[in-house]
This record gives structure tokens, C-alpha cells and sequence, in this order.
């Protein structure tokens, strides 16, 4: 049978961090976390994008004889992961829609065969409910090789969470067909109740489970919202203002060379490259304000899901390299998760997200190196109506004949419009350090006001003006332009 939570911590993880993934030290808790993990806990973690979390299962799964199930819902997501470790060498196989079915048999067999040279194998959880993938594992936990299941992006199992899957909700299958089998949840966006949520989904026992919780705040993110009466063309005046003053500056900066040059990921013929995301709601957006951008000569490329599979792995590429023409993309929410790109400068938000959680997790794919870097909203409330128009559409659509899945649906619809509402609330306060928003909404407790990291802790009282005069005119652009020098070329 599978082996038994219980199991002592291998001695040199320092050397297999070292050896096989190329790192010199532990982030905090990274170590207790793998530690914990490798002694056959059930694991919870929660913490920011750029902890990384992946590593918390990837190098357990090095130490531990067997094989790690990784759950992962987005197809980018596992095969940004998969590449990386295939590069380091790491014997790791994803199986998903798109991979063909003589390459699914050959990761079969080798999976069944009772010495598997697989030791990570990355699926989505819709392929975890099919029958075929579950004999495969019946085999694998009989012939003792199953070492883990890790959930990643577990908020996605809570219906009170921002991006519930409902196929997350049968993750439960493995503890009650394999209960010997230690599982590790991990996720950047969970308020306790969503927490506890997941937790008792799952079938964890609480009292048991090794529950990791890192500072959500990350004080080298800058977080502003710049106030709008919803005049597309008076965004697109200051965002185009604001970018081209980034490239002149960069182009004209003679010690950007070598500070380009010094940068392994990062075009060395091009010292004057940015690397940034605007996030829109539809797809068209993404089409029309990346071609705008073009016309004017900023390199943006769009990302959305009416791309074919190609096109978007080499927009994805391309941006990732920092090839010309892609420095910006514009894209739908799910770009950029679970990407390991650490230059990225800023993260634009063109109109409101829908939920909190999915703005921390949006905005927070900038700064993953752990320099300075901008975190931009723009906000009107028009656009406040709108998207609260379709949310209550939402709402009013979902009801039902009281089965347990209208119930279920009637639960997310009402966590999706008070995680809204939230959001809105944070906008529109302006008397308060917005890093304290953020810890409040998730429930860090005793999170301090930043030093000059957004636009309340900067302005002051000024923010206050700035947003009345900017929701009340159309001639907005001039306040935002006038704050702008306010920043300084620190925040480019």
C-alpha cells in the first residue's frame, strides 16, 4: 500500500535544493512547509504570489519515493511548471485535453508499472473524476507508489471562493479512496472562512493539518486607483502619456545597458524593454486596446481565449523572452498565473475585476523579482454599475428549485457579489493605507501602513481631491497627469 503519513524528513534538503532546482536558501516557511510535508502531514498553504509555493510539493517529490499528483485547473499554468522542471531535468508528465492520446498510453504504462521513472505527474480535476484516470490510480496506490496529492489554486474548491470549480468539490475522492496518502493544498487568495472551507471539502481534519498562513502584503507593490468618469479616451491619453515616458526614459538611460545586460532573462539588444500586464474584461477589449497601443508604437500583443493553442503559447513565449512587440500583454484574467516572470513592472487593471480576490492575485504577477513595481486600477463608477449590473444578473439567474446544486450556486453568486462589493470599498476609501485594505479583506491581522507603497500613503489628503475632482469631470486626465510627477522616476 501507499506509504504511511509519519515518515521522518529526509536530512539534506539544502542539497537538493541546491542540486536540482538551483537555489541557494529557503524563503520563509518554505523549509517547514517541505519539512512538514515530507513527514506525511496534511499541508495547507497560503501565501503570495512570488512566495513560491510550487516548490513546497516539487521538491518533496525529489526526496520521497513514489509519485506526486499535482492538481492544476489551467492549462498554462501546468505547462509554464512542466517546461521549467523538464529543464532542470526533473522527470515530470502532465496529462490534459491536448495531450495525444499514444503519449497519454506511454504515461500510463510508465505510471503502472510498479518502478515509475515519472515523479510529478500534473492533471486537471476534471481528468481526476474519469474512470480510466482512476484505475490508473487504484494501480498506483496498490503497488505503493503514491506519494502525494497537491492541490494548487485550492480556493477554487471553495464555492464561497472567486474561481470555483465545481470538479474541485470530488478532490475529496482521494482521501477517502486513499486515506493513508498525505495532501498539501496551497493558493495566494483565501479568506479563514474560505480556509475552512476548503479544509472540511476536502475531508482534512483540522485539528491535524499543518496550516501555513504568509503576510499577504508585499510592500515592493505599489497600489493605486486612479479615479475616472469613464471616458475611455481620456485613459488611453494618460495610459499612453505614462508609457511613453517609461520607454524615453529607459532608452535614454545609458546605465539601463548594463543593468539589461546583466539580466539573464532579459533581451540584451533591447535596454529600453518593459514588461507589463493590462487586464480587460472581454476579448475584444484585448484586441482593440492592444492594436490602439500598436498604432502608437508600444509593443502590446493580446491574450485571450479565442486565440488558437498556438498563438497563445507563442504570445506567452514571446513575452515571457521579452521579444519586441511583446512587452505588454493585454489580456483576460487568467493570463499570468502560476507564470515564473520575474521582471514584470506593472500590472494595469483597464476596468474593474469582479471579485477582490481575483484583483490580489491579478495585480500581485508584478514584482516577483522583489523590486519596485506598480500596481494601477482604474476605477469609475460607471464601470462600478456595470459590472455590479452583471453580478446581480448573475444572482437574479440563479436561483433555482431549491436542489442542492442551486443551493450551491446561490452561495458563490452571493460570495462573488460581497467579495465585489468589498472591492468597491476599496476604491473608494481614501483615508487609509491600501496595503491595509488588502491585509483586512483577507484577515491578516496587525498589518502595518507602508512607506510611500500607494497612492493614500503618498498624496495624502490630495488622494481625496484627486478622486472626487476625477469621478465628478470628464477633464480628469490633468489631475492624474499633475499627481504623476509627484512619483518620481522611482516608480516607472
Amino acid at each position: 500500500m501507499s506509504r504511511q503519513r509519519g515518515k521522518k524528513p529526509h536530512a539534506d534538503i539544502d542539497f537538493t535544493l541546491r542540486r536540482v532546482f538551483g537555489k541557494s536558501s529557503f524563503r520563509p516557511y518554505q523549509r517547514e512547509i517541505i519539512t512538514a510535508a515530507l513527514e506525511g502531514h496534511d499541508v495547507f498553504v497560503q501565501a503570495a504570489t512570488s512566495f513560491g509555493k510550487s516548490l513546497c510539493f516539487q521538491l518533496p517529490a525529489m526526496i520521497d519515493h513514489g509519485i506526486t499528483i499535482v492538481i492544476s485547473p489551467l492549462l498554462a499554468l501546468m505547462n509554464n511548471q512542466v517546461a521549467a522542471m523538464r529543464a532542470a531535468s526533473i522527470p515530470v508528465a502532465t496529462i490534459n485535453s491536448n495531450t495525444l492520446l499514444v503519449e497519454r498510453d506511454d504515461i500510463y504504462k510508465d505510471l503502472c508499472c510498479g518502478h515509475p521513472m515519472t515523479r510529478l505527474v500534473y492533471v486537471t480535476p476534471e481528468l481526476v473524476l474519469t474512470e480510466s484516470f482512476r484505475r490508473v490510480l487504484g494501480t498506483i496506490y496498490k503497488q505503493g507508489e503514491l506519494a502525494r496529492v497537491a492541490i494548487d489554486e485550492a480556493h477554487c474548491i471553495s464555492e464561497w471562493g472567486h474561481d470555483f470549480r465545481p470538479a474541485y468539490c470530488h478532490l475529496s475522492h482521494f482521501r477517502s479512496a486513499y486515506p493513508s496518502v498525505p495532501i498539501i493544498c496551497l493558493t495566494a487568495t483565501a479568506t479563514p472562512s474560505i480556509r475552512g472551507d476548503i479544509i472540511k471539502t476536502i475531508g482534512l481534519d483540522p485539528s491535524t493539518t499543518k496550516t501555513f498562513v504568509a503576510s499577504i502584503t508585499r510592500r515592493n507593490l505599489v497600489y493605486e486607483v486612479l479615479y475616472t468618469s469613464d471616458e475611455s479616451d481620456n485613459r488611453f491619453s494618460w495610459l499612453l502619456a505614462w508609457l511613453q515616458t517609461i520607454y524615453n526614459r529607459r532608452a535614454n538611460d545609458p546605465s539601463r545597458s548594463q543593468e539589461i545586460s546583466n539580466e539573464a532573462s532579459v533581451n540584451v539588444q533591447r535596454p529600453d524593454a518593459i514588461s507589463g500586464i493590462i487586464y480587460v474584461s472581454f476579448r475584444s477589449d484585448c484586441d482593440a486596446l492592444s492594436s490602439r497601443l500598436r498604432e502608437k508604437g508600444i509593443g502590446a500583443a493580446a491574450y485571450h481565449a479565442g486565440l488558437s493553442p498556438h498563438e497563445r503559447i507563442e504570445c506567452q513565449r514571446k513575452w515571457i523572452e521579452n521579444a519586441p512587440g511583446h512587452d505588454i500583454i493585454v489580456a483576460t484574467t487568467a493570463f499570468g498565473m502560476g507564470i515564473d516572470k520575474q521582471d514584470v513592472r506593472f500590472v494595469v487593471h483597464w476596468t474593474l475585476p469582479k471579485s477582490f480576490e481575483g484583483y490580489y492575485q491579478e495585480a500581485g504577477r508584478a514584482g516577483r523579482d522583489g523590486k519596485l513595481a506598480r500596481c494601477l486600477l482604474f476605477y469609475s463608477r460607471e464601470d462600478r454599475d456595470r459590472v455590479g449590473y452583471r453580478i446581480g444578473k448573475d444572482s437574479r439567474n440563479g436561483g433555482g428549485n431549491g436542489d442542492e446544486g442551486s443551493r450551491n450556486r446561490e452561495i458563490q453568486l452571493k460570495s462573488r457579489a460581497d467579495s465585489f462589493q468589498a472591492l468597491v470599498k476599496y476604491c473608494e476609501r481614501t483615508d487609509r493605507c491600501r496595503h491595509l485594505g488588502i491585509g483586512e479583506f483577507f484577515g491578516e491581522q496587525n498589518v502595518m501602513p507602508c512607506d510611500r507603497a500607494c497612492d493614500h500613503c503618498i498624496e495624502g489628503e490630495g488622494l481625496k481631491k484627486r478622486k472626487n475632482e476625477g469621478l465628478a469631470s470628464e477633464e480628469w486626465v490633468s489631475t492624474q497627469r499633475e499627481r504623476s510627477d509627484f512619483y518620481g522616476e522611482g516608480y516607472d
